[in-house]
Formats: C-alpha cells, sequence, structure tokens
C-alpha cells in the first residue's frame, strides 16, 4: 500500500513538473513581454506598457529614446528616428510617476547606450508625491536578479499572453512599435472635444501658496537629476509638455496658478545646472496651447501637433537657457494671469475662429 502510495505521489509529481517544465518553455519561447529578445521584425502583441517598457528598454536598441506618459504614447518610434537621425524608441508609462520612470531608466541605461534621451516632462507628475504608485508594474522584470525570472517564466498570465500572441501571428494582428500602445485612430481632435472633455471647476476661494508644490518638485528632481549626473555623456532633451490653455483656466479657478509658475521656475532652474540638459518650454508656446484644434481634452494632443513638435526640438526652437529662463516666465505669468478663458464660452469667439482658419486656408 505505501509502495503505490509513493508510486502515485511521485507519479503526480512529475506530472506537475511537465506541465511547469511546458509552461516555463512556451513563455520563455514566446517572450510575450520581450524580455529575453526582441522580435527581428519588431512586431509583436503589444498588450502593457508597464510589463512590456522593460524588455523594450532592454532589447530595443536605440540612437534616440524618447520617454514619457500618454501624452507621449502617440509619437511614432520611425519619426522619432527620421527626426534626429539612426533608430527611434518610443516607451510611455500612461499616468507614470518618477519612481516608475525610475526602473525604465535603470534598465535601459543599463543595457544600452543611446545618445539621446527625451524625456516629455510633464507638470503635473512633477509636481505630485508618491502616494498614488500602484505595484502593476512586476518588480521581476525590472531589476537585475536572475533567479526572480522564475516568477516571469511561471505564470498564468505570461502564459496566457504568450497564447494571445501565438494568435496574433496565426492572424496577422502582430503590431510594429509604431502601432504599439497609440490611442489616435478614430479620437476627435478639435476644440468641440477639447471643451467637451474639460470639466471646468468651480473658482476656488483662496490661492495655493506660491511653494504648495516645492517638495514634490524637489523629491522628483532628485530621480531625474540622478540620471542625468550618472550618464554624462548622453544628451538629455527635455521638454514640458504642451497643455491647452484650457489646463492654465483650471489652474486658474482652481487658484494653482503661482504655486504651478513657481514649480516651473524650481523645475527649469535645477536641469539648467547640467551641461548635458537641453530644456525646452513648450508649456509656454502659444502657436500649441491655444489652438485648442490640436487637442481631444484639456491636455492631450495631436499626432500631428507632436510632429511639429519634435521638429521644433530638432531645430533646437523653444529653448530655455539661464538667460532667459527669468523673463520667459515673467512674461507668460503676465500672459495666463490675465488671459480671456471665458471667450471660449463664446459662441462669436468659435463662429471667428472658424472664419478667421478658412480665410487663412483660402489665401
Amino acid at each position: 500500500m505505501k509502495q503505490a502510495y509513493r508510486r502515485w505521489i511521485c507519479g503526480f509529481m512529475a506530472v506537475v513538473l511537465l506541465l511547469l517544465a511546458a509552461c516555463a518553455a512556451v513563455v520563455y519561447t514566446v517572450d510575450p513581454a520581450i524580455y529575453y529578445r526582441m522580435p527581428e521584425s519588431r512586431k509583436t502583441a503589444y498588450f502593457s506598457e508597464r510589463y512590456q517598457s522593460a524588455g523594450l528598454a532592454k532589447n530595443a536598441l536605440a540612437d534616440t529614446v524618447l520617454i514619457g506618459t500618454s501624452m507621449a504614447s502617440n509619437y511614432r518610434a520611425s519619426r522619432i528616428g527620421e527626426t534626429f537621425g539612426g533608430e527611434g524608441l518610443r516607451i510611455t508609462l500612461p499616468d507614470g510617476y518618477l519612481s516608475e520612470f525610475d526602473k525604465v531608466m535603470e534598465v535601459l541605461l543599463h543595457h544600452q547606450n543611446p545618445k539621446r534621451v527625451i524625456f516629455a516632462l510633464d507638470l503635473n507628475i512633477m509636481i505630485r508625491d508618491e502616494s498614488g504608485v500602484t505595484d502593476v508594474m512586476p518588480k521581476y522584470l525590472y531589476n537585475r536578479n536572475p533567479l526572480d525570472d522564475i516568477q516571469y517564466l511561471l505564470n498564468k498570465d505570461n502564459l496566457y499572453y504568450s497564447l494571445f500572441n501565438l494568435m496574433s501571428r496565426k492572424w496577422g494582428s502582430l503590431e510594429t512599435m509604431d502601432e504599439s500602445f497609440v490611442w489616435d485612430e478614430g479620437v476627435w481632435w478639435n476644440h468641440d472635444a477639447a471643451l467637451m472633455f474639460y470639466q471646468r471647476p468651480e473658482p476656488a476661494k483662496l490661492p495655493l501658496e506660491a511653494d504648495t508644490y516645492t517638495e514634490n518638485v524637489q523629491s522628483n528632481l532628485a530621480v531625474m537629476e540622478s540620471w542625468i549626473r550618472e550618464n554624462p555623456d548622453i544628451e538629455f532633451c527635455l521638454f514640458l509638455s504642451p497643455y491647452s490653455m484650457l489646463f492654465w483656466d483650471k489652474a486658474d479657478r482652481l487658484g494653482e496658478t503661482e504655486a504651478l509658475l513657481t514649480a516651473m521656475e524650481q523645475i527649469s532652474e535645477a536641469l539648467l545646472e547640467h551641461e548635458n540638459v537641453s530644456l525646452y518650454g513648450y508649456l509656454m508656446d502659444r502657436e500649441f496651447v491655444e489652438d485648442l484644434d490640436n487637442y481631444c481634452d484639456h491636455i492631450h494632443h495631436s499626432t500631428e501637433m507632436g510632429e511639429r513638435l519634435l521638429g521644433k526640438l530638432a531645430a533646437d526652437e523653444g529653448r530655455l537657457t539661464k538667460e532667459n529662463l527669468t523673463e520667459t516666465i515673467a512674461n507668460w505669468r503676465e500672459f495666463v494671469v490675465n488671459y480671456n478663458y471665458e471667450k471660449f464660452w463664446d459662441e462669436a469667439y468659435w463662429l471667428q475662429w472658424i472664419a478667421d482658419k478658412a480665410a487663412k486656408a483660402a489665401s
């Protein structure tokens, strides 16, 4: 009886081990998170930025890497490469926190040496603390410990995504890197959409103190500056993401304007101390932010506008320097404090807007 029981246990364990080995073999071979290798065609089934960014940072070799939140999701890797020369790569974490981007940067800078890193610097992520960070990003994909790779290989979710990848190959629906995680298809980019999806807040009773965000900004700057100091041979090309004027309307109504301008000045002064940093103030670029036809809500801009922004970056337009920073922010303060935001809810304004655009197109 004991011998039969022992045989049953051994047989059961053998089956379990065989199944685990089969699972590990499938995940390793398919490699859904592109953790071990990048397909030669750079086509795969893209399903999660936080799962696959480690693989992109590790295996998708590039000369210029653009990193950002959903504000940068619609920038195409091919256009980045064409604009700056060489191979381009885009890595995004929607609503990402600096600690999450730090994990991506650690993998990127350990495994490759890009010539240039472009960071779409969202003011919103620079002024907040880390209290909202989740554990969605799997640590085993971002650390350097090969022993915990077993969590990748023996993982039911990764087995599912392996099967999904295989079916995508069968259906011919694998995506290129340009198609990965983009969300601009079918989106309505014009002032009607921008206004429709903007929830205008009630005015605050009192404005925020100018130094409200100072401590959070300092903590986030410490993360960014560690990348910059530890990689002096890499050009860090940083730009303040161009939210629309509706963002400044919201700031005005919430009493945040002075606190945000103080944060922008704090960020800029710190980053401009580094020789391998070029900083661009597109959040203060009227050509971008006043044209609501470039937006689908109060902050997210169109792909076409993103391509124009890349062109400006490559041409070194809109650059902030130690010499022009104080005047630039002072001028922007004057502009946003005295701006007529109410016009966006005036029908006559939009009728004239449309007429002016039609006349310009016809000329």
